[in-house]
């Protein structure tokens, strides 16, 4: 069997379930490959996955017999075979936190279901640790993100726009993998100060700053890199700021490792910020997989331990409202004793 599938019923006897209903689609994608709307039951004894007609071939062209799954035409499922499918099982499980009210409610009625129990995202705590496949995904989108970047430097001149830029990395990812992760971020000059900036008609002018946010998809995996640099020359109230942030972010890379504490390296950064008089506005990093934003979530709102092979951004920035900020975002898996990055641009003083 598919050894996503058979982890996820060891965890289920050891939860007392005896079935579970997946409807999140990035879930689906995790254990089954599946990319087509639908729903993956697990029963007593099958592995279901219901969809519409129209995507019945496409579903069918993704599984194997190695995965052990019947698919089901939703026009083909009768209010018998509804009621059916969890005949015998006392506890259910059901993603409460992607299911509305009204779903659940119609959950129980359509399979007749004597107890619906929560998950407690157990799909996504798995998800944190990344196999050998995925992390090969990871690194094939961050080797192209960087070689992104390299492209977009040689191609970024002085009376473009803000969209014009974002438009050139997006059509760069467009022609290479699945397409991008994120609405790609590019910010200049006071735009700068704002961390999820959106692409303006602003045109890049001679001692700009530059904060460019992007990342692609491949195989559905996701790349996620920030890079802030120059043009022409760098502004002298920019460097104590820049060299902070860089400080932290080379730190913060040297602390990585299985074991610590997502908590505790946020709280570093946040305490040498505010030593200058600045704050860590926005998480230091999170996971990164199929999901852009996925756990861990590294904040002091969050104290979850690193373990390997879970694939997390580093990004420290600081903001000045109305004139400028300086975010460096790297994509990195954890290992036993250190990490690597997968995003290797050059993050020194770049100036174009």
């Amino acid at each position: 069997m598919n050894p996503k599938l058979q982890w996820l019923r060891n965890k289920m006897n050891s939860l007392d379930m005896q079935g579970i209903i997946i409807s999140n689609p990035i879930n689906v994608r995790y254990l089954t490959n599946i990319d087509a709307e639908g729903t993956l039951l697990l029963t007593r004894k099958e592995n279901i996955y219901i969809t519409d007609a129209r995507y019945i071939e496409h579903v069918h062209s993704i599984l194997t017999l190695y995965d052990e799954i019947i698919v089901y035409d939703i026009n083909d499922v009768s209010k018998d075979d509804y009621e059916n499918f969890f005949l015998f099982c006392e506890n259910v499980g059901f993603e409460e936190y992607y299911t509305t009210y009204a779903e659940y409610k119609e959950l129980i009625r359509k399979y007749k279901i004597n107890n619906l129990v929560e998950t407690e995202h157990i799909i996504e705590k798995q998800r944190m640790i990344k196999d050998e496949e995925e992390i090969s995904n990871l690194t094939k989108a961050c080797n192209i993100t960087d070689e992104c970047f390299k492209y977009i430097l040689g191609y970024i001149k002085p009376g473009m726009t803000e969209k014009q830029i974002a438009k050139e990395i997006e059509d760069y990812y467009n022609s290479r993998t699945d397409g991008v992760s994120f609405d790609t971020i590019v910010a200049s000059g006071e735009n700068t100060s704002m961390p999820h900036a959106v692409p303006t008609d602003r045109k890049i002018k001679e001692k700009d700053i530059i904060t460019i946010d992007m990342g692609c998809k491949v195989n559905g995996y996701c790349s996620d890199m920030t890079r802030t640099f120059f043009v022409g020359e760098i502004l002298e109230e920019v460097k104590p700021i820049y060299d902070l942030v860089l400080k932290n972010q080379v730190q913060t890379m040297q602390d990585f490792k299985d074991g610590i504490s997502t908590r505790l390296l946020a709280k570093m950064v946040e305490n040498d910020f505010k030593l200058h008089d600045y704050d860590l506005i926005h998480s230091l990093g999170h996971g990164v997989g199929l999901e852009i934003h996925e756990a861990p979530y590294i904040s002091y709102k969050n104290d979850t331990n690193l373990k390997e092979n879970m694939v997390i951004t580093n990004e420290p920035g600081i903001y000045i409202p109305g004139k400028f900020g300086v975010r460096i975002e790297d994509t990195v898996q954890i290992t036993k004793f250190g990490c690597v990055s997968l995003t290797n641009s050059d993050k020194n003083y770049i100036v174009i």
